[in-house]
């Protein structure tokens, strides 16, 4: 299995013939009669993929789709309507920032590319990630630049003036104060 793609439909027949368009692709489906239903699946299983149509009672699918954005962000998520209007497409576009806005009815070899392009790009965010939190434990392998920042804030931070010279701050280093007499007082 390359992945979990989860459609969310009010309409049982739709997401069974969705699952028997699908059944050869190489990634586990999931379904959901409703956006509640959906969220609750979201909250225990690792889902890749979300496709919801827009028209469902209790959320649409563009209001499901922000709150899924919010929630897992490294979810990508689809709109597959048979009520294209600009008003959904414009919401799930700006609030819930769909990859595609598909229409009904949608032949099922294109909704299959497009979930395997969608599929590529999480698997793309997981390595962004991976990368970026090897880099972080690359610069500071034993966090000891993270505890020293935690015990004196600012420590870590380089402060520079407009030439690029290292500023030190005379506070920082006791140099604020007189200093200290070395010779005995006659």
């Amino acid at each position: 299995m390359s992945g979990t793609v989860l459609f969310v439909d009010d309409e049982p027949r739709f997401t069974g013939a969705l699952q028997r368009a699908l059944r050869h692709e190489p990634y586990r489906i999931l379904t959901a009669g409703s956006a509640a239903q959906a969220l609750e699946i979201l909250d225990r299983e690792s889902v890749d993929v979300v496709v919801s149509d827009e028209k469902m009672p209790g959320m649409s699918g563009s209001d499901f789709l922000a709150v899924v954005r919010r929630r897992h962000p490294r979810t990508v998520r689809i709109l597959l309507t048979g009520c294209a209007t600009l008003d959904a497409a414009l919401k799930a576009i700006n609030e819930g920032e769909i990859y595609r806005f598909l229409t009904k009815p949608c032949p099922a070899k294109d909704l299959s590319v497009i979930i395997r392009r969608a599929l590529a790009i999480r698997r793309e965010m997981d390595k962004a990630k991976e990368g970026a939190n090897a880099s972080e434990k690359a610069a500071d392998p034993l966090g000891i630049l993270s505890e020293l920042e935690r015990r004196y804030p600012g420590i870590t931070q380089i402060k520079m003036d407009e030439t690029g010279a290292i500023i030190l701050d005379d506070t920082d280093l006791g140099l604020d104060r007189p200093p200290e007499s070395t010779t005995d007082s006659p």
